[in-house]
């Protein structure tokens, strides 16, 4: 059974990890913005179900493919930190749009917004270190069955990672009309998500040679 400091632990850094920019926020708020906040929720749906896959796959044994095979989850880092550069490249060069910024998508049917949340989620190196370097970190194997804990312990970033990201679907609307009628306000925002993304890009790439940690 996890300690009430564990779980606050797990909580306190997934809030920060689901508040930082990155492949799932810009999905789920471009599907916000694009399509309602209906399709959304069956983006998080499937980001949802992608989290639950890494929770499962780490509590059995991908951890130790990583520990097996290290280049898989240096690749993992180094693909993640190119991709979230890349972002942060498109949101700050000239021209680019802002995260809560209305653009044209095709409107998708609910199956490819679940899928495409789902593939968004299993390609986000984030997610990926939640559950090989920092969820581990939490695990006390004197406290008992350490898949237990890890399954409980991943239970709650799930819960928090749901409610903060359905927090941010249902506000984006909001925010999007708020930032459309101060041309200012959008400019700072599209530069601090950017500013952010590379951040978390750089740190990933610094990041990326340290060796996968057992669940």
């Amino acid at each position: 059974m996890i300690t009430l400091a564990a779980a606050t632990g797990i909580a306190l850094v997934e809030l920060g990890m689901a508040l930082t920019p990155g492949p799932n926020m810009v999905y789920l708020v471009s599907r916000s913005i694009g399509q309602g906040w209906r399709a959304g929720m069956m983006s998080l749906a499937g980001t949802t179900v992608g989290f639950v896959v890494y929770m499962t796959m780490a509590n059995l044994g991908l951890a130790a493919v990583f520990l097996v095979v290290p280049w898989l989850y240096t690749a993992l880092k180094v693909a993640g930190a190119l991709y979230l550069l890349w972002l942060a490249y498109k949101t700050l060069r000239p021209g680019g749009t802002s995260l809560f910024e209305p653009r044209d998508l095709p409107r998708d049917s609910a199956g490819k917004l679940f899928r495409m949340g789902l593939v968004t989620n299993l390609l986000n190196p984030k997610t990926a270190i939640v559950y090989l370097a920092l969820i581990p970190q939490f695990i006390d194997a004197s406290a008992g069955d350490v898949i237990a804990q890890g399954f409980q312990l991943g239970a709650v970033q799930i819960a928090v990672a749901v409610i903060v990201n359905g927090a941010i679907i249902l506000a984006a609307g909001s925010v999007a009309v708020f930032l459309r009628r101060r041309p200012m306000w959008v400019r700072w925002q599209r530069k601090i998500t950017g500013v952010l993304l590379g951040i978390v890009g750089v740190k990933l790439a610094i990041d990326a040679p340290a060796p996968a940690v057992p669940a």
